[in-house]
């Protein structure tokens, strides 16, 4: 029996079904879940109505959508979801640091994605990344690998500058073979012509998060060093899940982050981190065993919004 067939239970591992576990299509534990996407407005390859038929097309019915540091892409997703009858959720991946030199990063899930103070910080990120970008352009031309920067802009599109958007214009430009190459030579962590992100504190992210009316969760546990000491800070502050079923994590690290997970009494989620095509096989679009039982979790957890303020001459008299 091939492992196409097989069955994810409300504990999040895959198994292959007994004869009296075999179930029907309308069993929540056959719905495919992706938690963890990125479209064009960041710096995946598809834009949002793309990705979401793609999700379609595998099988997909409950997907995140999780630019960076943007939620520009989620209404387009929404209507395509409500096409072809897939949820998407609305999230965010925010980066932040504890100030140590290493990266956190967390998903920010069911925002409002209209929250004043939300869509305010965001627009102060995008500028930052701007800023950011421009600094690395130049230190690019001083080290003799120069890229034009309205290229990279059309690169990049409609969706914040990153990285990526800059690997490829430094392939295009004959300075690297690759984006591994362009990262490893130029642009990765300490390399010539890096300039790290404005520190963004995460408990300050989480807060963002919350007042949005959202769950927050750590991504990619094991990229924050020692997951342990990093959730001693971010669960006081309202960290409420963790990304267990990582695209490229195997079945022992998610074991171990499983039971992270358990004794903590964190939400378990999971997602392929998905770019789009040609990138990591890691990643393939749906192919973590996440559950719906994970979206309702989360769902349960959401933080409640304080109630609107009724306008004036509106209330009782």
């Amino acid at each position: 029996m091939g492992r196409e067939s097989w069955v994810v239970s409300n504990d999040g591992a895959a198994r292959e079904p007994t004869d009296d576990s075999r179930l029907t299509t309308h069993d929540p534990r056959l719905i495919r879940v992706d938690l963890h996407t990125h479209s064009t407005w960041s710096d995946g390859l598809l834009s949002p109505t793309a990705l979401v038929e793609e999700a379609a097309s595998r099988g997909v019915r409950a997907l995140a959508l999780t630019d960076h540091d943007t939620v520009a892409g989620i209404p387009e997703a929404q209507a395509t979801g409500e096409r072809l009858g897939v949820e998407v959720i609305p999230g965010v991946e925010l980066s932040t640091s504890l100030g140590r030199g290493g990266e956190i990063h967390l998903l920010g899930y069911f925002i409002d994605i209209e929250a004043p103070a939300l869509l305010e910080r965001l627009g102060e990120y995008a500028r930052a990344r701007a800023e950011r970008m421009e600094r690395m352009i130049e230190r690019l031309r001083r080290v003799g690998a120069p890229v034009d920067p309205e290229r990279v802009r059309e690169i990049a599109g409609h969706g914040t500058m990153g990285r990526p958007h800059l690997a490829r214009a430094l392939i295009e430009a004959g300075h690297a073979a690759d984006l591994a190459d362009a990262f490893d030579r130029y642009i990765g962590g300490g390399k010539p012509a890096y300039v790290p992100r404005p520190r963004v504190d995460p408990a300050e992210a989480i807060a963002l998060v919350r007042g949005a009316g959202g769950v927050a969760v750590l991504a990619h546990p094991f990229s924050v060093g020692g997951v342990e000491p990093v959730l001693d800070r971010l669960v006081p502050a309202g960290l409420a899940g963790l990304e267990v079923d990582y695209g490229e994590y195997g079945p022992e690290d998610r074991e171990i982050l499983r039971e992270i997970a358990a004794r903590r009494e964190l939400i378990a989620t999971g997602g392929s981190d998905y770019h789009g095509p040609d990138r990591r096989t890691a990643r393939e679009l749906g192919s973590v065993p996440v559950t719906m039982a994970a979206v309702e979790a989360l769902r349960s957890a959401l933080t409640p919004l304080p109630p609107s303020p009724i306008p004036m001459g509106e209330g009782g008299r």
